[in-house]
Formats: structure tokens, C-alpha cells, sequence
């Protein structure tokens, strides 16, 4: 059989084939660089994520008469609507430990 010779490369097709071979090591590199935050990234959250819960024990006190109308969940919040004696109040708490965070009332104008 025949081998096909390639003929040595010109001074302008090594300095290309130098500077594609380091274009190349720079996209590599990036990419690995890239790949490896990603992995720490996750592994932060997985970390992060395995911390237990604080269990808590709370006894809130309501005013006399006032009724729970709805709880919820939004985001880190622990929401709770009440009505006492006609006026509807939104309390919220810390869903983590259960401290209030805030209170809205709603009133009629007179």
C-alpha cells in the first residue's frame, strides 16, 4: 500500500495550527472551569438543604372571639387570616421559627 505524505505545514499554517491548538486549550479550561462551579454549586445547596428543621413548640394567643378564616404557605411565611369581632387581620410568621413577622388589618371607612 501507498502512505499519503502530508507536506510539512508553511510558518502561517503552524502559527494558525499553534494558535487554534490554544484557542482550544482556553475553550477547554472555560469549560471545565464552568462544569466545576456548577458542581459546587449543587453540592452548596445539597448541603445546605440537608440542615434539620428547628422544631418549635408555640402557643399564639388570639384575642377573645377571633376565628381562624385561612392559613397558608408563601415563600418563608407562615400565613394566618383572622376575623375578630368583624375586622379581618392577616398575621405572619416566620415559618422556621414561628416568630411573628407582621400584622395587616383591614377596617371598613366609616
Amino acid at each position: 500500500m501507498t502512505e499519503t505524505v502530508a507536506p510539512e505545514p508553511t510558518p502561517e499554517q503552524a502559527a494558525l495550527f499553534a494558535r487554534v491548538r490554544r484557542m482550544m486549550l482556553i475553550a477547554g479550561l472555560t469549560t471545565a472551569l464552568a462544569v466545576a462551579a456548577v458542581l459546587i454549586a449543587v453540592g452548596y445547596r445539597l448541603f445546605r438543604s440537608g440542615e434539620s428543621a428547628v422544631l418549635t413548640d408555640t402557643t399564639a394567643m388570639l384575642p377573645k372571639g377571633a376565628r381562624i378564616l385561612s392559613t397558608a404557605v408563601a415563600g418563608d411565611r407562615l400565613v394566618v387570616t383572622l376575623d375578630i369581632a368583624g375586622v379581618t387581620e392577616i398575621r405572619t410568621f416566620d415559618a422556621r421559627t414561628l416568630k411573628p413577622a407582621g400584622k395587616l388589618k383591614f377596617a371598613n371607612e366609616p
